[in-house]
């Protein structure tokens, strides 16, 4: 609570007299009771109001609890220590109240401002579990918190997962809710299971407690699906006091993101607002009356958006604009004392005399008497707080003195100047004055004059006007008199005055200054820009006196800027008189920033912007530059193009062409002259260009494969800024190519890459013409080229034929057999079963069965794979005897070490290495060395007459061939 002390001093009786009676003085506040809250679980059973105040003699307290008199013999709970109260075991439904302390002395009474005693509690949480949440992955999700009974309202929430102390961390996907403690997710994902407790801390009362954990339990959906913008935190309609920094909330569920957007819909955000938590938080700080007004958050996402709309009331506590001050004032004077104070709503004002209410509405005396001394507080009030200042009123009464005040002993005039001879003696009542030069009374006449408070001016001085002058004060208290000695000295004058100049920004420039003054005299040259005194020492980059001093105060302006442009004026001083001459300055330079830059006409692809000139700084400006930003651009700010392309510099308006439709945009100007170019100006309010028909169509159309009876369509989707409107998607056509009618079907999702189209009349890998446009509300678009792509393969219905298969070593295998006819058959997979029954071995596509443990029997079998997802039919069983082969006797010219590729031919195979590359071989003999097996091959030069051609696709196989 604001509060001023202000002391206005008193005397109580006209026989008050001594100096120690006058050094007294009324209570003033040094420390007042503040509002407490008092936690029910504390461990001290004590509350303690402070009240302290300054005053002579000491001050006595008193305290009362709701506006009833608290007396500690009949309640022992309560104990005064010094001015402080002190409440011991505080009960509840006894203490709780608003307490006031007076202070009180032989001066008077002052009452302290009120203080409220509350009682602070935060209850446990319900024992009952909570249930969970089942929420599907996409979908957005709430987890309430429902805080249990507490006071004071002020909470801060934050979020357990499974176990304390871990808390959520919070981002773009969660928020938790300081208003409600409810958490929020967008959109929920596998990582979200889990379970929740809701932690709540009361910081007033250093008490946290958590809730009953919610299980949260994601529910798997493919594909995920997406869902738009919703907003479920919505800040209400919102009161501010001036100076409070207020956050508003807003927050969105919704699949991808919602990203969220803050204005204010009467104009600009403020310049102390604060964008936090992912957008969820706007927070204005030092609110002011300005930022009142309607405040808006929108949500948005590819599948839509959401907005909401509330508004920023600002109202202010009680502020003093006119306040009261300690005085003493002569018995039988006037005087008013005047207290106002400011605040929204208007406070109410009233007054208090040594404690109590007082009955004049407003305090206007009229001939004070001993009876009006006393303490006086004015208190302010509207429904945000009350105000007081206090003071103290004296009124004396006394016979004139100079004691403290004489008349100069030597008084200084220039020659052909103006002197003041003061006087002001005390008294009370006032006193009569009047004046006299040696013997000579003196009265008012065109040179001389007696001012109402006393002081004598003399005009047109000269050397006849010196001597000795004496002032003479008398009331019916009694009379006194001070003298002082005029003396005349040398007027002071300039001799050489400063000159205009004129001067490019960088330059340096001179303004002279000289002067005459009396000999007995110190003489000072101030310079001043435009009224403002000139500090040398912060500003001594760019200005310095001559050094050479004396009767010269020559300015010397260095690296002129812009804004040293203005009239300089010197002033030659001395303790008697001064003396001034001025000069302009003018530093010409780029011209600086137009103002009020807004759009007037807004149409699709342009719109007109109008703004004022600026200021040239003394050059013409040639042109203007306009400049524009979009949302997609966000910071980066480019040149616009204009019709007419050369703005001219006498223009005050120009249209702004080629802009995306639909596109939200804000705009700058930049002037120039033949001294170069200015700042920017401020960039206009956002404005936001009509929507068009789309002109873009998607690129990249394929796709085909896929599932059985599927056609699969892919593209890639148009870029945001081509939107050119709300409801933006996707028009996919396609036909058989032997068909003339298009089929055609919508995709509404702007952010979709692919569709499916599903029939089961759709023959195996057919031709199929595809070409994509795009839609908004406002039309359809071109189609992009028109792309071939096919239907999706049948399973595989043939199994491979004659597979056989022979040991190589007590851990290998070699497996062959006749590849199917069928022309999109991409390869084969080969599984290996040991004698137990246990399936190893293969499960990629492989050419050679590895890793077979010694001394088993196994069974080989082929198997086609499906092409991209199917699988075929599965051929016969085979048993392969672990042999026991001979060592290598003889060298091959042409060594296999593992695996190359296999094709579709029986008893073959197709190397691929650094040595030889698709080279068709024949296997001539097959031995084992011991350690691994080894092939030896040699080549077969009748590749062409192969009865089966090899397959597009193989099978890799690892390892490598060397001579």
């Amino acid at each position: 609570m604001l509060h001023f002390t202000v002391l206005l001093l008193c005397l109580l009786s006209l026989t008050l007299t001594s100096t120690d009676d006058a050094t007294g003085y009324g209570p003033v506040f040094e420390d007042q009771p503040v509002d407490t809250i008092y936690p029910e679980e504390s461990p001290e059973a004590k509350i303690t109001m402070s009240c302290r105040a300054r005053a002579n003699p000491p001050a006595t307290y008193t305290w009362r609890l709701n506006s009833r008199n608290i007396d500690q013999d009949e309640d022992n709970h309560y104990t005064l220590v010094g001015g402080n109260l002190v409440i011991s075991n505080p009960i509840k439904n006894k203490h709780v109240g608003k307490y006031t302390c007076k202070a009180t002395n032989d001066y008077g009474t002052v009452v302290s401002r009120e203080a409220a005693v509350q009682f602070g509690y935060l209850d446990f949480f319900s024992s009952e579990e909570r249930e969970a949440v089942y929420v599907k992955e996409g979908q957005g999700a709430v987890l309430l918190c429902a805080p249990p009974p507490h006071y004071p309202d002020e909470l801060s929430f934050r979020w357990i997962l499974n176990e304390f102390p871990v808390f959520i961390p919070l981002d773009k996907r969660r928020f938790i809710s300081q208003t409600t403690g409810n958490l929020f997710i967008s959109k929920v994902d596998s990582s979200d299971s889990g379970n929740y407790s809701c932690f709540v801390s009361s910081a007033s009362i250093a008490k946290s407690v958590f809730s009953k954990f919610i299980p949260l339990v994601p529910l798997a959906e493919r594909p995920i699906r997406k869902y738009p913008a919703d907003i479920k935190v919505k800040f209400p309609d919102t009161f501010a006091l001036v100076g409070q920094n207020i956050t508003l909330e807003c927050f969105a569920l919704g699949n991808p993101i919602p990203q969220i957007r803050w204005r204010k819909m009467d104009g600009e955000l403020p310049a102390n607002h604060e964008v936090s938590m992912a957008g969820a938080h706007l927070q204005l700080y030092h609110v002011q009356y300005e930022d009142e007004g309607t405040y808006e958050c929108e949500a948005l996402n590819s599948k839509g958006k959401d907005w909401h709309r509330a508004r920023v009331s600002v109202e202010a506590f009680p502020e003093w604009t006119e306040s009261i001050s300690s005085t003493e004032r002569d018995i039988s004077s006037d005087y008013t004392m005047s207290c106002e104070a400011s605040g929204k709503p208007k406070p109410h004002v009233h007054w208090l005399k040594n404690g109590y209410p007082y009955d004049k509405h407003d305090l206007k005396f009229r001939g004070l008497t001993f009876e009006d001394s006393g303490m006086y507080q004015c208190r302010a009030e509207n429904r945000h707080g009350v105000i007081y200042a206090d003071a103290e009123l004296r009124v004396i009464a006394c016979a004139p003195t100079f004691e403290h005040n004489p008349v100069k002993r030597r008084i200084l005039g220039a020659k052909n100047g103006r002197v003041v001879l003061e006087c002001r003696p005390k008294a009370a009542p006032k006193a009569s004055l009047s004046w006299s030069k040696g013997s000579e009374l003196l009265f008012n006449s065109s040179r001389m004059l007696i001012w109402e408070d006393g002081s004598l001016e003399i005009l047109n001085v000269t050397r006849a006007d010196e001597g000795r002058y004496t002032c003479f004060a008398e009331n019916d208290r009694g009379k006194a008199n001070s003298t002082g000695f005029l003396s005349i000295t040398e007027a002071t004058k300039i001799t050489l005055a400063p000159s205009n100049a004129d001067v490019t920004a960088g330059e340096s420039a001179s303004m002279q200054c000289a002067a005459s003054h009396d000999s007995t005299l110190d003489i000072t040259f101030v310079w001043t820009m435009d009224g403002r005194s000139i500090d040398f020492d912060r500003d001594g980059a760019h200005y310095e006196r001559n050094p050479n001093g004396g009767s010269s105060g020559e300015l010397i302006i260095k690296n002129t800027q812009l804004n040293h442009s203005g009239r300089y004026t010197c002033t030659a001083q001395t303790p008697v008189d001064n003396v001034s001459a001025s000069a302009d300055l003018v530093v010409r330079g780029p011209p600086g920033p137009p103002g009020g830059v807004r759009v007037e006409e807004i149409r699709n692809k342009s719109v007109r912007l109008i703004w004022s000139s600026g200021a040239d700084n003394h050059s013409p400006i040639s042109k203007y530059t306009v400049q524009c930003r979009d949302w997609f651009s966000q910071e980066d700010w480019r040149d616009a193009t204009t019709s007419p392309p050369d703005v001219e510099g006498n223009a005050e308006t120009a249209t702004v062409v080629d802009l995306f439709p639909w596109t939200e945009y804000e705009f700058r100007v930049i002037a120039t002259n033949t001294l170069g170019t200015g700042d920017p100006s401020s960039p206009s309010p956002k404005v936001t260009t009509l929507e068009a028909v789309p002109v873009v169509a998607p690129s990249d159309i394929g796709g085909g494969g896929g599932t059985s009876k599927e056609l699969t369509i892919t593209w890639t989707p148009v870029q945001p800024q081509y939107y050119y409107g709300r409801n933006f998607g996707y028009i996919i056509a396609f036909k058989p190519h032997d068909v003339y009618e298009w089929m055609k079907v919508t995709v509404a999702d702007p952010e979709a890459k692919h569709y499916v189209h599903k029939d089961s009349s759709i023959p195996a890998s057919t031709e199929f013409q595809v070409k994509v446009k795009a839609f908004n509300i406002k039309g359809e678009g071109p189609y992009s080229l028109t792309a071939v792509i096919y239907s999706a393969q049948d399973v595989p219905s043939e199994a491979p034929a004659s597979v056989e298969a022979r040991a190589l070593s007590a851990t290998e295998a070699i497996v062959w057999w006749l590849p199917v006819i069928q022309h999109t058959v991409e390869g084969y997979q080969v599984r290996v079963l040991d004698e137990s029954g246990g399936q190893r071995g293969i499960q990629s596509e492989s050419g050679g069965v590895q890793q077979r443990e010694p001394d088993k029997v196994g069974e080989h079998e082929a198997k086609l794979p499906l092409p991209h997802r199917g699988q075929g039919l599965q051929c016969s069983r085979i048993r392969t005897p672990q042999p026991s082969l001979p060592d290598l006797h003889q060298k091959s010219p042409y060594v296999h070490r593992s695996q190359g590729r296999f094709t579709g031919h029986r008893r073959s195979l197709v190397l691929d290495s650094k040595t030889l590359s698709m080279e068709f071989l024949y296997c001539k003999a097959c031995l084992s060395g011991g350690q691994g097996f080894i092939y030896v091959w040699e080549t077969v030069p009748q590749l062409r007459n192969l009865q089966h051609p090899s397959e597009r696709r193989y099978i890799p196989l690892r390892g490598d061939i060397y001579r």
